[in-house]
């Protein structure tokens, strides 16, 4: 780049004559003089977008950075918010932040502008996790909150996540009048910076004993875990948030066996021992792999920087350790939930899960055997939370989760939380052993009893203007003319979320879609796969979600029929030209 564009050097200049601290104006002075201009362009082209969800982006000086200035635009549209919406009320909120650099600072700031514009805030004091901010909005009867986070991104990125009056994120049409209210904060000088320290109220470890008394009265399986006590526990928090909770709440279940990755204990927003700070990567989890072997664990489990998402590994069958994906992790969950709560005589007929749209439909197959709701969300755990909210003191929510690793059980929390999931997951494996089985074992026998259900995440990255218009000829082609077949199973229905409609393509037959409009597309074969076709919102992919529904008439004969359903995922993908 030979020079900057006008607009990028206007937006330089209005940073560098405005009411900026010197460090900022230093630092994008040295990169004017060095003639950075690709850097400069990165991060002064745009405003860094409030998004549904809250902010995320790489740190540094810049409109479209994660720094002090974007933090305290963000917290000031969403003070004003609350302002407008709770008239002559009394606000307050909760904040936490997770181990990532500058999280801690940048929590600070929110505190501070909050505080600023007479809003009392709850203050945790040290680093937790995300759905301990959940919890903490609930009990504190606030009426919003903030996390600052960026889960599993690369060390680079930060975030900032804004949660209701429920505990769950925000929902539409509070997430658009949000965004509006951010939008409207032109000028770094509408921003009231100067705490007020009597709004501000440190909390902690009061917080943490209400939240584990609350998750440990779930546990449904207490005898098991008496029995299986000294389970071998292998667990890593990544350099993460989990290391203040995790370790607690398998004690408190009963769990004395517990042995921590020593390497990944230390929080460190550096996550120096991983390329990602995610359970989803192999990679991530091979520390916790390694420990796993040399103590010859009974159960691996791993949690992303801020505590939401959980990533296991068991041993199978001829003794190695393998990683169970998201969609497995959450159908075992559900699938020992429902049946500890039926042998307890707990299913009244009143209790429901939810999953999402693209999560396994063995979950759906598991609850309709058990007599229980199964509720389908879109696509974020915004929408379980949603749902949790519209039915309290209605329903019973015993559990739920998404395929990316992220799960819930009981009903004092709006978001995924790893804290609770991973003391379940260890309960689970108690009960399995207890019944002399292991947990991998365990998943086998579910896929007998239910189907064998496998899944795969397919993603096509098409770059730039070009890509986005391929991305959406590629759906509109879908759209209007799906395939006939998939993997040599005939295509008998098109759910259309976009439309909110589904077709009968055998009948003809349409009816309607209850859920907000997406666009997402799902193709349902007659063999009983679904396979969805979703537009990344964050970067310039297409994702396939592959649920492909295979037979396992015994465990012997895992190997074969998972051999024959990747060969049909391959065949699917092959039909779809991807």
């Amino acid at each position: 780049m030979q020079e900057l564009e006008q607009s990028v050097l206007n937006k330089v200049n209005e940073w560098l004559q405005g009411d900026y601290d010197a460090e900022t104006k230093q630092h994008i002075q040295k990169l004017l003089d060095d003639k950075a201009y690709t850097e400069l362009t990165d991060s002064f082209y745009r405003d860094l977008e409030f998004g549904t969800g809250g902010l995320r982006g790489i740190m540094g000086p810049g409109s479209n950075r994660i720094n002090k200035y974007t933090i305290g635009t963000a917290t000031q549209g969403l003070a004003n918010y609350l302002k407008k919406t709770y008239p002559n009320e009394e606000i307050k909120v909760a904040i936490a932040h997770d181990s990532r650099n500058n999280s801690d600072y940048f929590a600070r700031i929110t505190a501070e502008v909050f505080s600023a514009n007479g809003i009392y805030v709850y203050f945790f004091k040290a680093l937790r996790p995300t759905p301990e901010l959940s919890f903490a909005i609930r009990q504190l009867g606030c009426k919003s909150g903030v996390m600052l986070t960026a889960s599993h991104n690369p060390k680079e990125y930060n975030g900032y996540k804004a949660y209701g009056h429920d505990g769950g994120q925000f929902v539409s049409p509070a997430d658009k009048d949000v965004m509006t209210e951010v939008a409207g904060v032109t000028s770094i000088d509408q921003v009231k910076f100067s705490a007020i320290e009597s709004n501000i109220e440190l909390i902690g470890e009061e917080i943490d004993e209400m939240y584990l008394n609350k998750i440990t009265q779930l546990s449904v399986s207490p005898d098991a875990i008496k029995r299986q006590s000294d389970l071998k526990i292998v667990y890593s928090p990544i350099h993460g948030t989990g290391i203040t909770l995790v370790p607690t709440a398998l004690q408190r279940f009963g769990f004395t066996n517990v042995i921590l990755v020593d390497e990944q204990v230390t929080p460190d927003g550096n996550f120096p021992t991983v390329v990602y700070p995610n359970p989803e990567e192999k990679e991530a989890l091979t520390l916790a792999l390694a420990k796993g072997k040399e103590v010859d664990a009974d159960l691996i489990l791993a949690t992303d920087p801020d505590a939401d998402r959980v990533g296991i590994a068991v041993k199978n069958t001829d003794g190695e350790f393998v990683l169970l994906n998201g969609n497995q992790t959450g159908s075992l969950l559900i699938n020992y939930l429902l049946s500890a709560w039926e042998e307890k005589g707990k299913l009244t007929g009143n209790e429901y899960i939810v999953k999402t749209i693209v999560t396994s439909n063995l979950i759906d197959t598991i609850a309709k055997a058990k007599n229980v709701t199964c509720y389908n969300t879109l696509t974020g755990f915004k929408y379980i939370g949603e749902l949790m909210t519209r039915f309290e003191g209605k329903k019973t929510f015993i559990g739920g989760g998404e395929e990316s690793y992220g799960y819930l059980i009981g009903e004092f929390v709006r978001d995924k939380d790893a804290v609770v999931s991973a003391a379940f997951i260890a309960e689970m494996t108690a009960y399995y052993k207890d019944k002399g089985s292991s947990l991998f074992e365990a998943l086998l026998n579910m896929y007998v009893e239910f189907g064998f259900f496998k899944e795969k995440l397919v993603s096509v990255t098409k770059k730039g203007k070009s890509g986005a218009e391929e991305i959406k000829a590629m759906m509109e082609r879908f759209r209007t003319n799906p395939p006939a077949s998939l993997g040599g199973s005939k295509v008998i229905a098109l759910k259309d979320y976009e439309k909110r409609e589904e077709t009968d393509l055998v009948s003809g037959e349409k009816k309607a879609i209850d859920l907000p409009k997406s666009d997402v597309l799902q193709f349902i074969t007659e063999e009983g796969s679904i396979i969805s076709a979703r537009p990344s919102g964050t970067e310039p992919k297409i994702k396939f979600y592959c649920s492909v529904k295979g037979e396992l008439n015994s465990t012997s004969e895992f190997k074969a029929a998972d051999d024959a359903i990747e060969t049909k995922i391959s065949a699917i993908m092959s039909d779809l030209g991807v």
